[in-house]
């Protein structure tokens, strides 16, 4: 079995010190602009509907979802990233700012995430990895993927995401982000201790939710909130569905980052929907998990420069190859 790749091994001490700087400016305009984005997406699709016929709204509304599904995706990878202690230099705005702005409006918490996710650094593509499961039968036929596609873009998935986090924030299953979900024993549980449970689990999500749709409303828009809820159900799963396949699908298993790991080639459409802030490039992220976002292209040519790192492929490239299974292979198997 290959031996697991150092970062001493391929930077000097200077060079990982200088890649590993962290800045409060560049976090800051990562959290802003990710909000400024959702902000005037809301806006343009009030506008819309004053000015457009109703094809038209629709065509807005669709790409209004897209746009904002982008962005919830975003809000999960500046999550990701500050579980890391990575986004801001100062470390209450990594554990608490990023906690409430970023992870509670998308219903999740930093607190919960931290050690889920770097318990997927220790034990990349392991038996106990526990984003495994996002990865585990691949590749397969096109057809399973185009159905995967399918229930995610009809809701299905999503809405199986927001009955399985109702029960875990109920109490009544086990927190997880993936479908390696486990019950939690009930015995001596009352009726009433599951409301209870809920919204104490969650209130981060109720209050942050609360005053998206209270601003909304107050501008006189509060359908707007119905787009947030409909493009976290619809395209957000499809989004969170791709970006793992690209990262760690059909790829040799093992502790080596350099063989269990793939960086990913990302257009403005792929960063606007499955790589918000650079999170394509995975393999210098799991080489090095305190180099901040910003540095990670940096990180990348010079590992490319050195000959440590392919040329990444798209995202076409990897859906190619995730879905390149013929169905004799398939019933072969």
């Amino acid at each position: 079995m290959r031996n697991k790749t150092k970062i001493s091994d391929i930077l000097s001490r200077d060079e990982i010190k200088s890649f590993s700087e962290r800045s409060d400016v560049w976090g800051t305009w990562a959290v802003a602009s990710t909000w400024a984005v959702v902000a005037i997406t809301f806006a343009s699709l009030a506008w819309a509907r004053t000015v457009l016929p109703w094809w038209g709204l629709v065509l807005a509304l669709i790409i209004g979802m897209v746009i904002i599904a982008g962005r919830q995706l975003c809000f999960g990878i500046l999550q990701h990233d500050a579980a890391h202690g990575t986004l801001f230099k100062t470390k209450w705005c990594n554990d608490v700012l990023v906690d409430w702005l970023c992870a509670r409006p998308v219903w999740n918490e930093l607190h919960k995430y931290r050690p889920y996710h770097l318990t997927h650094h220790a034990k990349t593509s392991t038996a106990e990895d526990p984003d495994l499961c996002l990865v585990t039968g691949l590749p397969t036929t096109r057809s399973s993927i185009l159905r995967k596609c399918l229930r995610d873009l009809s809701g299905v998935t999503g809405l199986k995401f927001l009955l399985g986090r109702f029960l875990m924030d109920a109490g009544v299953l086990q927190w997880s982000l993936t479908s390696d979900i486990r019950r939690l024993p009930q015995q001596e549980r009352r009726w009433w201790d599951y409301p209870l449970c809920f919204l104490k689990n969650a209130s981060g999500m109720l209050i942050t939710n609360g005053l998206l749709l209270a601003v909304l409303w107050g501008c006189g828009n509060a359908w707007l909130y119905g787009v947030w809820v409909l493009a976290y159900i619809t395209p957000f799963p499809l989004f969170i569905r791709i970006r793992s396949m690209a990262e760690h699908a059909c790829l040799e298993p093992g502790p080596d980052v350099l063989r269990n790991t793939r960086s990913t080639h990302a257009g403005w459409i792929a960063r606007a929907c499955v790589a918000p802030i650079r999170v394509n490039y995975h393999i210098e992220h799991h080489l090095m998990a305190s180099v901040p976002y910003f540095r990670l292209p940096q990180l990348h040519a010079l590992l490319r420069q050195r000959g440590i790192v392919p040329e990444p492929p798209s995202y076409l490239e990897v859906l190619r190859l995730v879905s390149s299974r013929s169905k004799s292979e398939r019933w072969v198997n």
